[in-house]
């Protein structure tokens, strides 16, 4: 690089570093030789010395497209703040959800490779070196947080299904461990207390937020004598299989069942039926939570320790009045 920008390695060092002390006609021949030869400089060597990456992380046990969706938002906030991204993902080395899969993540990542990192759905308590955000966190989190009201969110959805003239409404949990999951549960007994109906243990099912932990599980509850006439998934992946499910066993949606989620990802709109759910603006749980990183990275944050974003109940043709109703 110093042969072909005519200057000596010291000059370049200088260049690609920052440091005073080289004119400007200089710099312009160092950085088209760089240009010209493709050169990176190391983010590992830089960091040691600068003591800073300007790189943020992402942390996220597997991609779906609930993760794509929070990606679109933080990759947005990034958008011309000077900050790169690294996406670290889980290889399913330890098995699915292995106890401490974040923080093992971060242990690579903080410090050296990045500045601060946002954790998708973590699961157990996070330490970090540098600042952490976690997005839809475990009850004993203490890192700064960004969620959505899932509580409200369930508890809409589920009303909406009762306003119909539902009264065996099946629900398929996602994981236990997150507040997000356990909240989405309770706004679905809530919403049934309020009604008068009592909640039916046998109609409560537990996955794991993954499509493939829901079809055995939306099976059994259509499989039954007294099948639900709704099934609430509490999130849109499992709701979207119990739509396969539920087609295979030869029901129709809205007529034999209606079926809802929640998330609002893209795949929801798409489907067909396309699927009734509940909108907690997954792309701005991404934009919030980098938003918030950004800030503390650099020292400015004085919002909130947590986020909560609205959730908002979004209808459409999975959910109709049961055929005895109507």
């Amino acid at each position: 690089m110093a042969r072909l920008a005519g200057v000596s390695t010291t000059t370049v060092s200088r260049v690609v570093n920052g440091r005073y002390g080289v004119s400007a006609s200089t710099i312009a021949q160092v950085r088209s030789a760089i240009e010209r030869l493709g050169y990176e400089s190391s983010l590992v060597a830089s960091s040691l010395r600068r003591r800073k990456t300007d790189v943020l992380g992402l942390v996220t046990h597997s991609f779906q497209s609930y993760t794509a969706e929070v990606l679109k938002g933080v990759m947005d906030a990034l958008r011309q703040s000077g900050l790169d991204l690294i996406i670290y993902a889980d290889s399913d080395l330890y098995g699915t959800y292995a106890e401490g899969w974040e923080q093992r993540h971060l242990s690579r990542l903080a410090g050296t490779l990045t500045d601060g990192c946002i954790v998708v759905t973590p699961s157990g308590e996070i330490r970090s070196s540098t600042p952490v955000v976690a997005i839809d966190p475990a009850t004993d989190s203490t890192v700064p947080s960004v969620t959505a009201a899932n509580f409200e969110g369930a508890t809409a959805v589920v009303e909406h299904l009762i306003e119909l003239g539902h009264r065996r409404i099946g629900f398929i949990a996602g994981r236990s461990e997150l507040v997000a999951s356990r909240s989405r549960e309770e706004g679905y007994l809530q919403a049934l207390a309020r009604a008068g109906i009592p909640a039916d243990p046998a109609l409560i099912a537990k996955g794991d937020f993954h499509p493939g932990s829901a079809a055995p599980l939306a099976r059994a509850l259509l499989e039954r004598p007294d099948r639900p006439t709704a099934i609430f998934a509490a999130n849109d992946d499992m709701a979207l299989t119990t739509l396969e499910v539920a087609k295979d066993l030869g029901l129709s949606v809205p007529g034999d069942l209606s079926v809802a989620g929640f998330d609002d990802i893209p795949e929801a709109a798409l489907a067909e039926p396309a699927l009734t759910t509940v909108d907690q603006s997954v792309y701005r749980l991404g934009y919030e939570a980098a938003r918030m990183l950004k800030a503390l990275v650099r020292g400015e944050w004085d919002g909130p320790h947590q986020i909560v974003l609205p959730a908002r109940l979004v209808v459409r043709r999975s959910t109709a009045p049961p055929r005895a109703a109507m």
